[in-house]
């Protein structure tokens, strides 16, 4: 155990005695994010669990602030890690504030009785969650993502150091996603929270975690920071992706291309072509595009979903032979689409290619 951490994991977890996923190493500092990635199976709830006490370790510990987590008396931990789950939350006949003040049982007692602390308390983590205009209304009225606020709610009510999310972001839609994980965020910076979940949006992922654990097979595959993690083809490795593509610098998924010998040529840039890329992919329409600078905003996409991709290095002048090859590419092609209305001082090349599918009444 490393004293300089907040919270750290040397353990390994499974079912009935037998070992599910070996070698797993946390080290976290207060008030970071770290979220679980990996293809479906592969053990991410199973490691919550076993951080939260929900499953028995095989082997192993997990420390919080210096602490063995497993040998703190059950309501002392209750006062220092709340836990979320995915499972939808049904709280029949009680109000958005009922709900949140559940959260605060591990201070009132045998009789579960809120003292003023204790609503003040209440009140505002509903604040700090932004649900304090719910307060009055039944928990089973309201929609998925407000459910999901209400319970963040109740689980900083009862303040905890750390807190345990398992999809929490499952039911949610975009608005919500966002939301959610933006006041998560907000928590972890003004009151230190430290944040340990698991999360399917990759993109999501990579945007809030300080830290990231890879989990495949028996072991964990990879842990750091989103910047270590990421890696041009990891993401690819670890799904093991073998139709279509996720571009790690961009964090686009795509659909597989459609093979085939180009039918159209698309001269694209400037993020102008992924719309049409993306269309005549749907529609399974090989096609060509051309002339792409290595850094353009399309560049991504079409080296994803074309056929061939016809790029130029970038910040550097497009050369004749270039030019020739783009035109080369487009004789065999039966249209061009062009998706610019003006070109860049740098563009002149794409000026020519336009030309040419005009004289040869393909545009």
């Amino acid at each position: 155990m490393n004293d300089s951490y907040f919270f750290t994991v040397d353990m390994c977890v499974g079912y009935h005695g037998k070992p599910l996923i070996r070698d797993i190493g946390i080290t976290m500092q207060k008030g970071e994010i770290l979220t679980l990635i990996g293809p479906n199976g592969a053990g991410k709830s199973t490691i919550l669990k076993s951080i939260a006490g929900q499953l028995e370790l095989i082997g192993g510990a997990a420390y919080l602030d210096q602490s063995a987590m497993a040998e703190m008396r059950r309501e002392e931990l209750a006062k220092k890690m709340s836990v979320l789950l995915t499972e939808k939350i049904r709280a029949e006949l009680l109000t958005c504030e009922e709900v949140v003040e559940t959260g605060r049982y591990p201070y009132t007692g045998k009789f579960g009785l809120l003292s003023d602390a204790d609503h003040r308390n209440v009140r505002e983590a509903m604040e700090l969650v932004h649900v304090e205009v719910l307060r009055d209304r039944m928990f089973d009225e309201i929609s998925d993502g407000q459910k999901q606020r209400v319970m963040l709610a109740r689980a900083m009510a009862g303040q905890p150091q750390i807190l345990i999310l398992d999809e929490p972001t499952s039911y949610l839609d975009v608005k919500y996603k966002l939301e959610f994980l933006s006041i998560l965020q907000e928590l972890c910076k003004k009151k230190g929270l430290t944040v340990v979940m698991s999360l399917h949006e990759l993109e999501l992922a990579e945007r809030i975690s300080d830290k990231i654990l890879c989990v495949k097979g028996e072991h964990v595959d990879r842990f750091g920071t989103p910047e270590e993690v990421f890696q041009p083809g990891y993401i690819q490795t670890l799904f093991d992706i073998r139709t279509g593509s996720y571009d790690e610098e961009n964090s686009q998924l795509e659909l597989e291309a459609v093979k085939g010998a180009p039918e159209v040529f698309v001269i694209a840039g400037g993020g102008n072509g992924k719309s049409v890329y993306r269309r005549l992919q749907r529609e399974r329409i090989p096609f060509a595009t051309g002339i792409l600078f290595s850094n353009d905003l399309d560049t991504p996409v079409a080296r994803a979903l074309a056929s061939e991709v016809i790029e130029a290095e970038a910040f550097e002048p497009v050369d004749e032979v270039l030019l020739t090859r783009a035109k080369g590419v487009m004789d065999r092609c039966k249209t061009v689409i062009c998706c610019r209305h003006r070109f860049g001082s740098l563009e002149w090349a794409n000026r020519e290619l336009l030309d040419y599918a005009k004289q040869a009444g393909k545009l």
